[in-house]
C-alpha cells in the first residue's frame, strides 16, 4: 500500500486529524502573498474543499461546524456590542434602510438571473443562500421544504437547494472578496486617510504622541480647564504641569498662569491645534520634584473594575494620578470620563510614586489573570444564545425559521456584549482571550465547511455547476460592489465600514479587517450581520414561494 492510501486511510478514519490537516495547510497557504494579495484565513474553506473532494469519505463531524459557529460569532457579538448599539444610537433609521434595500436587492438579482437562466425555485434559492454564504438561510429553506412537501418531492427539493449552495458558496465568498478590490482601485481609497478622517466618529487606532507646551496665551490664563474645553473639539488629555518650579498633575480645575508648561497627550494634529492656543512647543525640564511622580502601565485584571466607566471609580478621591491613555490589544485610545474598562487593558497612569503599589493592587495589573476566561459567564451566555437559536419564529402559517447556531449566540453576545455587565456577573471577555476563541471558532468552522462542501462539490460536477458558479458570482460580486459603491458615493459611509457590510462570512470579514488595516470592517459588520442574518432567512424562504 502506498503512502498517499496510508495517509488517505489515516484521515478518513481520524476527522481529528484531518481537521488539524486542512487548517494548518490553509493558514500556511494563506499567508502567501502573490502581487501584495492573500487569501488569509479564507485559505482554509478553499483548502478543505480541495482535500474533501479528494475522497468523499473525509467527513467532519456536523458537531465541530456548530460548535466553531458558535464560538465564533458568540466571541464577535461580545466584542461588538458597545459598539454596535452606541452605532445604531447615532445613525439608526438611516443605516437600517440602507441594509434592508441592499440585501433586497440580491434577492432581485437572484430572481432576474432564474427567470434568464431557467433554473428552478430550488436552486435559485440555494444560490443565494450560497452566494450570500448564509447558511441558516439554507438551513431555514430545507426545513420549509421538509414541512410543505411530501418525501419524495421535498427529497428532489431539497437536493436541488443543496446543490445551488453548494456550488455557489465559494463563489460567495470569494466575489465578495473580488467586489472589494476591484472597487477599492476604482474609488482610489486610502485607508490611512480614512482612518484620519473618522477616528473621532468610531473608536479606531490612533497614534499618539505627548509633548510639553508653554502657556504664553493670556486668553487661556486663569480660567479652570473645564472652561477652556467648553466648545473645543481637542481630543487631548493633559497631564502634568509645571508651575513656579514645582511639578502637579492636572485636573479640570487647574487654571494656567503665563510661563507654565504642561504635558499633552494625543494625535499629533490635536496637539499641534492645541499648541496654537496655548503658546510654543518646548521640553520639559527636570525639577527637583519630578521623581515624586512617574508613569507606569497597569494592567486590568480585578474583574471589579471591569465594565466601568473611568468617571465612575472616583480615583481622584482617593489618588494624586490622572489617567492619560489605554491600550486595548493593537489599540491605544486616550482616556475619556466615558471610557468603559476592559479585562486585559493596559492603563498609562501619571501619578505619585507612593500611589502607584495602590493602584495596581486595586486594578490587578496581572497578565495572566487578565488572559483568563471566566467559564461560568462564558458558559451561561453560549447556552443562552444556543437555545435561542433552536427557537422556532413563526412569522405566518407558511414561513417559520430558526435562527440557528450563528443567529442565536450572535444577538445573545450582542447584547451581553452591550451590558458588559450585570452585578456582580461581568460578560465581556479579555481581549486576548477573545482574539484567541475567534480564531479558534472560525477555523474550526471554515475547515469543517469546505470538507463537508468538497465532496458535493465534485458529484454534482457538471455544466449545470458552471451555470451555478456563473450565476453565484454575477449575484455576489454585483451586490457587494453595489453596496461599496452606492454607500462610499451616496451614503458618505466610510469604505472600511462598507467592507464589513459585505462581508457576509468570517472570512471575509478577515481579508477586509487586513485590508482596510483598521477596525471599521468589524464596526459595518457586527452593524449587519445580525440582521441580515435573519432577514436572509425570511428572505430565502420568501423567494423559494414566489419563484415556486
Amino acid at each position: 500500500m502506498t503512502f498517499a492510501l496510508v495517509m488517505r486511510e489515516l484521515l478518513v478514519e481520524n476527522p481529528l486529524v484531518l481537521l488539524f490537516v486542512v487548517a494548518a495547510l490553509g493558514y500556511l497557504i494563506g499567508n502567501i502573498r502573490i502581487a501584495g494579495f492573500s487569501l488569509g484565513v479564507a485559505a482554509v474553506l478553499f483548502t478543505g474543499l480541495f482535500i474533501g473532494a479528494l475522497d468523499p469519505r473525509f467527513s467532519i463531524p456536523d458537531v465541530i461546524l456548530q460548535l466553531g459557529l458558535a464560538i465564533y460569532v458568540y466571541s464577535v457579538g461580545l466584542s461588538s456590542g458597545p459598539a454596535f448599539f452606541e452605532m445604531y444610537r447615532k445613525h439608526g433609521l438611516k443605516d437600517f434602510g440602507f441594509i434592508i434595500l441592499t440585501l433586497l436587492f440580491t434577492g432581485v438579482i437572484t430572481a432576474f438571473l432564474w427567470f434568464l437562466m431557467d433554473l428552478t425555485a430550488a436552486n435559485a434559492t440555494g444560490i443565494y443562500a450560497g452566494s450570500t454564504t448564509n447558511t441558516a438561510a439554507l438551513a431555514g429553506l430545507l426545513d420549509y421544504i421538509d414541512g410543505n412537501f411530501k418525501s419524495a418531492a421535498a427529497k428532489a427539493l431539497a437536493e436541488q437547494a443543496v446543490i445551488g449552495y453548494s456550488f455557489s458558496y465559494p463563489m460567495g465568498v470569494l466575489g465578495s472578496m473580488i467586489a472589494i478590490v476591484l472597487v477599492q482601485k476604482r474609488l482610489k481609497i486610502d485607508f490611512k486617510e480614512e482612518t484620519r478622517k473618522w477616528r473621532n466618529t468610531y473608536p479606531l487606532d490612533e497614534v499618539l504622541s505627548s509633548c510639553a507646551v508653554e502657556v504664553l496665551n493670556e486668553d487661556v490664563c486663569e480660567k479652570p480647564l473645564r472652561d477652556i474645553m467648553i466648545g473645543k473639539d481637542w481630543n487631548v488629555n493633559f497631564g502634568r504641569i509645571l508651575h513656579e518650579g514645582r511639578l502637579n498633575l492636572i485636573n479640570w480645575s487647574t487654571e494656567f498662569k503665563l510661563g507654565d508648561k504642561v504635558i499633552l497627550v494625543g494625535s499629533e494634529d490635536d496637539l499641534e491645534t492645541v499648541i496654537q492656543t496655548f503658546g510654543r512647543r518646548v521640553k520639559m525640564p527636570h525639577t527637583k520634584d519630578h521623581k515624586a511622580f512617574d508613569t507606569r502601565m497597569i494592567f486590568v485584571s480585578n474583574e471589579l473594575m471591569a465594565g466601568k466607566t473611568i468617571a465612575s471609580l472616583n480615583l481622584d478621591e482617593r489618588f494624586n494620578a490622572i489617567i492619560t491613555r489605554i491600550r486595548r490589544g493593537d489599540v491605544e485610545m486616550l482616556a475619556k470620563a466615558d471610557t468603559v474598562l476592559e479585562l486585559g487593558d493596559r492603563i498609562r497612569f501619571m501619578a505619585r510614586r507612593k500611589d502607584l503599589k495602590e493602584l495596581s493592587e486595586l486594578f490587578g495589573d496581572s497578565y495572566h489573570q487578565s488572559s483568563k476566561v471566566n467559564l461560568f459567564s462564558f458558559g451561561i451566555g453560549m447556552g443562552l444564545g444556543l437555545l435561542l437559536g433552536n427557537v422556532t419564529i413563526d412569522l405566518s402559517p407558511d414561513i417559520s425559521f430558526k435562527l440557528g447556531y450563528a443567529g442565536g449566540p450572535l444577538i445573545v453576545g450582542l447584547l451581553l456584549g452591550g451590558l458588559r455587565r450585570t452585578g456582580q456577573v461581568l460578560w465581556s471577555l479579555p481581549y486576548g482571550a477573545n482574539v484567541t476563541l475567534q480564531q479558534i471558532g472560525l477555523i474550526l468552522l471554515l475547515a469543517s465547511l469546505g470538507i463537508k462542501s468538497g465532496s458535493a462539490l465534485v458529484t454534482s460536477l457538471s455544466m449545470e455547476g458552471l451555470w451555478i458558479v456563473l450565476a453565484s458570482a454575477v449575484i455576489s460580486i454585483t451586490s457587494a460592489a453595489t453596496t461599496l459603491y452606492v454607500g462610499y458615493k451616496v451614503m458618505k459611509k466610510p469604505f472600511g465600514l462598507l467592507m464589513g457590510m459585505v462581508a457576509n462570512q468570517p472570512a471575509i470579514l478577515d481579508f477586509a479587517l487586513e485590508r482596510g488595516g483598521n477596525r471599521l470592517p468589524m464596526f459595518g459588520f457586527t452593524m449587519i450581520f445580525p440582521i441580515a442574518l435573519i432577514l436572509k432567512i425570511i428572505i430565502a424562504q420568501m423567494l423559494f414561494i414566489f419563484l415556486n
